[in-house]
């Protein structure tokens, strides 16, 4: 295996990005569970919940790597079933957040599949650089598990083999996130699309608790230790919530005067709660009065 950067040990919440250096195809490996549990800590979730956040999470994290932009990205799954809403939120920087809405009949489940828990829905992924335009691509939710239909996403809009191994799961007490991404590059050769399918397979028995567990190092050396490997520096993947108290005014002043103060006539302030972090603001009459001089 070749490095560009030295050896490190295992580090959690880490992105790293791998290049098969005789074949046209590339890799990327994270680990999020520090970053899960930042997410979690302000929400209830029910466990199938949880799982399938912390698999969304890995997702985002992934696609993120391959997009090469400076921006914002957006993953989410909409349903109409007993989980409504699943998004992730991050950047460029790896910095991400994610909430989920859900029915509380879901805690009843002891078995469930993707269309028992989002019935008829949708991906929806949007790229927001901060230049160029923004774009939005959506994919039925087909698959029978987010891999699969991120795997049908790529197939649709890149056109390009894209294998995701996305796991998230108790263990040691609590929830871990992490998975593997492997893409063929474009301008491939037959050999290259062999080549593809046989890391594929490699891949495909990878053990959750090998990721959670194990070094970057390890890892590529117990699936591909007979090809030659080149190790990029890793990025950083941390949770981070935008909400402030700017952006909440922002968002009361689209009320517009009379509906903001028929609000304050029914209570002495107005409440807004963060979806992603939990975070509380309030604002009474004289703060709004203030921010919007006058109103």
């Amino acid at each position: 295996m070749t490095h560009n950067t030295t050896s490190t040990a295992k580090n959690n919440d880490l992105l790293h990005r791998f290049l098969f250096e005789e074949h046209a195809a590339r890799g990327e490996m994270v680990t999020v569970t520090q970053t899960l549990q930042d997410m979690l800590t302000h929400h209830h979730y029910p466990e199938i919940v949880q799982s399938l956040l912390g698999e969304l999470l890995v997702a985002t994290s992934l696609l993120t790597a391959t997009l090469k932009f400076e921006g914002d990205i957006t993953v989410q799954l909409q349903g109409d079933g007993l989980i409504n809403l699943l998004v992730i939120n991050g950047n460029d920087k790896q910095q991400m957040r994610g909430t989920a809405k859900y029915d509380e009949e879901i805690k009843n489940l002891e078995q469930f599949d993707m269309h028992s828990l989002f019935g008829s829905g949708y991906i929806v992924i949007t790229v927001m650089p901060k230049e160029g335009e923004r774009y939005q691509g959506i994919v039925a939710l087909e698959g029978e598990s987010i891999s699969a239909c991120l795997e049908a996403y790529f197939a649709q809009s890149e056109q390009l083999d894209t294998k995701l191994y996305l796991f998230s799961q108790l263990h040691n007490g609590k929830m871990h996130a992490a998975g593997m991404f492997l893409q063929v590059m474009p301008g491939e050769k037959d050999e290259d699309e062999h080549f593809f399918e046989h890391i594929s397979q490699l891949t495909r028995t990878i053990k959750p608790q090998e990721l959670f567990d194990l070094s970057i190092e390890e890892v590529l050396h117990r699936l591909y230790h007979e090809d030659s490997v080149r190790l990029y520096t890793p990025q950083a993947v941390t949770f981070f919530c935008h909400c402030s108290e700017e952006r909440c005014l922002s968002a009361l002043a689209t009320l517009g005067e009379a509906e903001i103060q028929s609000l304050l006539d029914e209570q002495p302030v107005i409440s807004f709660n963060c979806d992603f972090c939990g975070k509380g603001y309030e604002f009474d009459a004289q703060t709004i009065k203030s921010a919007f001089n006058p109103m």
